[in-house]
């Protein structure tokens, strides 16, 4: 877990990031939001990119599995971010309403370094 600097004042707190935290350059940025409790987000695995998840608001929780064993994280905490390397497979689970989830990315989207099938995962780890 990444814990970000936070300025903290009584008009409200103030946390960032920036390239000298990170473990990586950030080269792109998204967030979900509005995802029903019910619903799953993730469902891959990245070839090269690496990525740090937060939750800005709410909580969700963030299921890693390396092809033998599966860790699940519930992140709830705006300044703390969920480092994801390259080759885990991750899905996200359990939103709470209202919670937004920040992605910090070493790369722009690229679709081929995606893998999106969970077999052709597991025959990655072979």
């Amino acid at each position: 877990m990444i814990k970000f600097p936070v300025i903290y004042d009584a008009r409200g707190n103030l946390a960032f990031m920036q390239n000298d935290i990170l473990p990586f350059e950030m080269k792109r940025i998204y967030y979900l939001f509005d995802v029903p409790n019910n619903a799953f987000r993730g469902g891959h695995s990245h070839i090269d990119q690496h990525e740090i998840l937060i939750a800005l608001s709410g909580s969700f929780e963030v299921v890693l599995d390396d092809g033998l064993e599966k860790t699940t994280i519930l992140l709830n905490k705006p300044n703390i971010g969920l480092p994801i390397a390259t080759g885990i497979w991750r899905e996200l689970q359990n939103f709470s309403s209202g919670a937004v989830c920040l992605v910090v990315a070493s790369d722009v989207f690229d679709e081929a370094d995606y893998i999106r099938d969970y077999n052709e995962f597991l025959d990655s780890k072979k």
